[in-house]
């Protein structure tokens, strides 16, 4: 149980409970992208979404969306995404795609798809000598984790987070917060409303 803001719509804040969060904190608690940098965000599903918004909030300047359903790119857009790579476009390695788009790789990449392919494709994007990349999605229980030790070697960091490295009874109050002063706009992730009767 967490104490929030008394005056928060709880028809809005209600969806900072998991995926949202998630995304958000992935973004600023634990990739942590400086001012000006560039950040590639992997599915762009609620989660991805908000690890995008979190990278905005942040102060990142390029934030490349990577999804290989095109019809998500509009939505993205509107959470701070401002450019996008759909894999099946390429005849190469998404992250050779990315390296190339931004000099030799991006500096923090978030994965919020759950794909273990992503999951190495989001690692090994990331620029060596500062590149952080972020797992946030679940994997497959039988899923292996593949890269060239070379990638660690050249002082490239992988990081794992749960629920966007929040403590729910003392950090959800402040993520509330962000959205009464309208740094964080959740709306943008509430597509519908239905009552309970509607609901299975």
């Amino acid at each position: 149980v967490a104490k929030i803001n008394p005056q928060a719509p709880l028809d809005k804040v209600c969806v900072l409970s998991c995926g949202i969060s998630t995304g958000l904190g992935a973004s600023i608690n634990v990739a942590k992208p400086p001012k000006g940098s560039t950040v590639a965000v992997f599915g762009l599903g609620a989660v991805g979404l908000a690890a995008a918004e979190g990278a905005r909030i942040a102060g990142a300047s390029r934030i490349i969306g990577v999804d290989l359903n095109p019809s998500r790119f509009e939505e993205a857009r509107k959470l701070g995404c401002t450019e996008f790579v759909n894999p099946k476009d390429h005849n190469k390695p998404v992250q050779e795609v990315l390296a190339e788009m931004t000099n030799g790789g991006v500096d923090r990449s978030v994965e919020c798809t759950g794909n273990i392919n992503a999951m190495i494709q989001a690692f090994e994007c990331v620029h060596d000598g500062w590149g952080v990349a972020v797992l946030v999605g679940v994997p497959h229980k039988d899923a292996e984790f593949k890269t060239h030790p070379m990638n660690f070697l050249n002082e490239r960091t992988l990081k794992g987070t749960f629920f966007g490295n929040y403590k729910p009874r003392t950090d959800l109050p402040n993520v509330v917060e962000l959205y009464m002063k309208k740094e964080l706009e959740v709306e943008k992730f509430i597509t519908h409303s239905v009552p309970f009767a509607e609901i299975n």
